[in-house]
């Protein structure tokens, strides 16, 4: 599940914690691959960093992600190798809900 507050430049990513152990081994190269999809589609939001909570991890941002940038995050967690994506909860927006 994928969430973020409207005022806040948070987004919260609930993975269960044997991913977001594997995803935090690499988090550096995966927040360089998170910025970079969002520049090739010229997208203002940059990931600053990423943190792990218990059973998710949130990825903090410079400005308050929209519908559209939760997506090409949504994708990139998605298709990272180490990741068992079929235990992944679907991504959501607060917003949408």
């Amino acid at each position: 599940m994928i969430t973020k507050g409207p005022s806040y430049k948070q987004i919260i990513v609930s993975i269960g914690k044997d991913n977001a152990n594997k995803f935090m081994a690499s988090a550096s190269n995966h927040i360089t691959n998170i910025n970079r999809a969002l520049k090739n589609i010229k997208l203002d939001v940059l990931a600053d960093y990423v943190q792990q909570e218990s059973t998710d991890i949130t990825i903090v941002t410079n400005k308050v992600a929209l519908p559209s940038d939760l997506q090409t995050i949504e994708n990139i967690v998605k298709n990272v190798k180490n990741i068992n994506s079929s235990n992944l909860p679907g991504f959501y927006n607060l917003n949408s809900i």
